[in-house]
C-alpha cells in the first residue's frame, strides 16, 4: 500500500482512530518506549505521529520542549496541536522529513512503516535528521498471528470473500526479521529486533463491531464499502468467530519492534 493509499484509510477524525486503533497503540506506546530507551535530556522526532499515541509518552518522558512530531494527515495534526499546545508538529511524509540533518537524539515511528510508499527512504530520513549514535526505532503489528482484532476480521471475511485484501498479506514488515533487514539495509548499526503484547478490553461485540465501522485502516475502509447486507453477513461471522461473547472480553495484539543506531 502506497502513502497516498494509506492516507485515505486514516480521513477518519482522530478520535474515530482513537476508539479503533488508538486502544491499542496508547497500550503498546509506554512499552515502546521503553524499548527505545527514552531518556530525560533527549531530543525526540515522532514520525507518522497520528493523534499522538507515543507523542504523548514522549512528552511525559523528555518534557514537551525536548519534542517533535511529523505527520502527513492534516486531521491528525490538527488533533495533535489542539492535545498539545506549544508541541512542535509539522505536516509531512516520513520519507520527506522538513529538519536538518543531525537534529535529534531519537527518532521513533510506531505503526507507520506499514503504510509508507517506501519504507526504506523512511528509514533513510529518519537516520538523516537524528544525530550519530543515536536512536532510530520502529514498531507495526504482526498482521498474521498476533492481532486478534484484526486477525478476527479478515478471517472471517475471508471466508465470505476469498480475495479479501487481508493484511497479512498486503502489508509489510509484520514478520520476524522484516524490520530488522529493513533498519540493517538503511544502514543502521547494531539492530535488534523484538515482540511488544498489549490488550484491549470490550464491553459488547457491539463496541468492537462499531470501531470498525468508523471506517479507519484498511479493515475499515473495506467493511465500509461493503452494502449493509454484506455488512450484516460479516457481522455475524466475527461474532461467531471471536465466541459469541455475552459480556466484557479481552483481544490481545502482538507489535514487533525493532532499534537500530544511526552511523556516524
Amino acid at each position: 500500500m502506497g502513502e497516498v493509499e494509506g492516507i485515505r484509510t486514516f480521513q477518519a477524525p482522530a478520535d474515530a482512530y482513537d476508539a479503533f486503533m488508538g486502544r491499542y497503540s496508547r497500550r503498546l506506546a509506554p512499552i515502546f518506549a521503553d524499548f527505545c530507551g527514552l531518556q530525560r535530556g533527549q531530543s525526540l522526532l515522532d514520525v507518522g505521529c497520528g493523534p499522538g499515541a507515543f507523542t504523548g509518552v514522549a512528552i511525559e518522558r523528555l518534557g514537551i520542549d525536548a519534542v517533535s512530531a511529523a505527520d502527513p494527515a492534516p486531521q491528525f495534526v490538527a488533533a495533535i496541536r489542539a492535545r498539545y499546545p506549544g508541541l512542535e508538529i509539522v505536516q509531512g511524509p516520513a520519507e520527506a522529513l522538513p529538519y536538518g540533518d543531525d537534529r535529534f537524539d531519537v527518532g521513533v515511528a510506531q505503526l507507520v512503516f506499514h503504510f509508507l510508499s517506501d519504507p526504506l527512504q523512511g528509514v533513510r530520513e529518519m537516520g538523516r535528521v537524528v544525530r550519530p549514535g543515536g536512536t532510530v526505532a520502529a514498531a507495526v503489528w504482526d498482521f498474521s498471528h498476533g492481532m486478534e482484532m484484526l486477525r478476527a476480521f479478515w478471517e472471517s471475511a475471508l471466508s465470505l470473500w476469498p480475495d479479501a485484501p487481508d493484511e497479512a498479506r498486503t502489508m509489510r514488515f509484520g514478520r520476524e526479521g522484516e524490520l530488522l533487514d529493513l533498519l540493517g539495509s538503511a544502514g543502521l548499526t547494531d539492530v535488534v529486533e523484538t515482540t511488544l503484547t498489549v490488550s484491549s478490553e470490550y464491553e459488547s461485540f457491539d463496541e468492537l463491531w462499531s470501531s470498525i465501522l468508523t471506517g479507519v485502516g484498511p479493515a475499515g475502509a473495506y467493511l465500509v464499502a461493503k452494502p449493509p447486507e454484506d455488512r450484516a453477513t460479516l457481522r455475524e461471522v466475527m461474532y461467531e468467530r471471536v465466541g459469541r461473547p455475552s459480556e466484557p472480553f479481552t483481544l490481545t495484539a502482538v507489535a514487533r519492534a525493532a532499534r537500530g543506531t544511526a552511523p556516524a
